[in-house]
């Protein structure tokens, strides 16, 4: 998971949460849509946190030169 992915979650995850788009009354009966979108908000914010982590741990590496006198 990216960046991309996080910010995707986050994105539909606000809109079920503010309810900008009316869902069919059978869809709202059975889902508990502000719920979803707030699971999909926590969702995105984790991979968004993963994805800085695992980047900022590819850019220290450390290289290592021996060297030898003969």
């Amino acid at each position: 998971m990216g960046f991309g992915v996080g910010i995707v979650l986050l994105v539909i995850g606000a809109i079920l949460v503010t309810g900008a788009v009316d869902l069919p009354a059978s869809v709202d009966d059975v889902v508990a849509t502000n719920m979803v979108g707030w699971i999909l908000i926590l969702a995105g914010a984790l991979a968004i946190v993963l994805g800085l982590i695992s980047t900022r741990n590819r850019s220290h590496t450390t290289v290592v030169e021996e060297r030898r006198e003969i």
